[in-house]
């Protein structure tokens, strides 16, 4: 498929990069990506990548938008609080780039949908605030054979992965899921949400811009993958580091 001569200038300086390129930014305007959760994390992400070109943007979220939301969720703004958040992103992403299709789905990602959700798409990037869902999206990955792109932030601290758990790896062993960082459901109120111990607007920003990145290298096939690591940023320490994460073979 030819590049319109808008699409050629609006994204001239991808075409730019012999990584990415004509053929890459057809990969891009080609690509499904599925978004869960339309807040923190969703809201940076969504917006890169639909000024990135991004064809089909699915938003996966129940919730609407409140005052408190809009010190990090940049798809918001005052005008929409009490507005479901999808409808409000869809506007903005529209505003920002409108090729970019914005399927929106204003429901909860449960057990009776996440296979029929997900392997509509090519790849998924996880911003949910709760494990239950967390582990429905990786095992309906797992399945369909969709990249996942999960990303968590709390506080000052941020953590980004790749997960492409029906490969094997270099090694021969199998690629490691979501269900190796965290193997099983944390026990209620160990962990605290943003909404109990807060969370820095811009370390979403961060994060969400990161599994933005991750995901158009995951399209166009630039650089190296991040599947198979974690990757943790510090935000008062200004200290990034990755570890390998490992499969569990009793899995």
């Amino acid at each position: 498929m030819a590049l319109t001569g808008d699409q050629l200038e609006r994204y001239a300086r991808h075409i730019l990069l012999k990584e990415i390129g004509g053929p890459g930014q057809q990969a891009l305007l080609k690509a499904r990506v599925l978004i869960i959760g339309a807040g923190g994390l969703g809201s940076p992400a969504a917006l890169y990548l639909a000024a990135a070109g991004v064809g089909t943007i699915g938003l996966v979220d129940d919730d609407t938008v409140s005052l408190s939301n809009l010190q990090r969720q940049i798809a918001h703004t005052t005008a929409a609080v009490g507005e479901a958040k999808t409808s409000s992103a869809a506007r903005t992403i529209n505003a920002l780039n409108p090729d970019t299709i914005i399927v929106p789905y204003t429901e909860r990602l449960t057990s009776d949908n996440a296979a029929s959700l997900v392997g509509d798409y090519d790849l998924v990037l996880d911003g949910c605030d709760n494990f239950e869902t967390r582990f429905l999206v990786d095992a309906a990955c797992q399945s369909a054979h969709v990249p996942l792109v999960s990303g968590a932030v709390g506080q000052f601290d941020g953590q980004l992965a790749v997960f492409r758990a029906w490969e094997t790896q270099a090694d021969g062993s199998l690629s490691p899921s979501y269900r190796d960082l965290v193997p099983d459901l944390p026990p209620p109120g160990s962990v605290p949400t943003c909404e109990e111990a807060g969370v820095v607007g811009a370390l979403t920003g961060v994060v969400g811009s990161m599994m933005a990145m991750e995901a158009i290298k995951e399209i166009t096939g630039a650089g190296t993958s991040l599947a198979g690591s974690l990757l943790l940023y510090d935000a008062l320490d200004t200290r990034v580091r990755r570890v390998k994460l490992r499969r569990d073979p009793s899995r």
